[in-house]
């Protein structure tokens, strides 16, 4: 499957699996609560961002 046809279905086919304090991950799920949003949006919004913003050498 092509990358481009991959993002049309919109499945996602992995997993980043990492640790942190349960204290800011509870404050970081609620706060992305009240404001109507997933956990897992943000982050992956993040990511692309990152990536976005560093592959051209930048």
């Amino acid at each position: 499957m092509t990358k481009k046809a991959e993002k049309k279905t919109g499945k996602k086919n992995s997993q980043l699996v990492l640790r942190l304090d349960k204290d800011d991950r509870d404050a970081f799920v609620q706060l992305c609560n009240d404001m109507d949003t997933s956990a897992a949006r943000e982050i992956r919004g993040f990511i692309r961002g990152f990536l976005k913003d560093h592959q051209n050498g930048d």
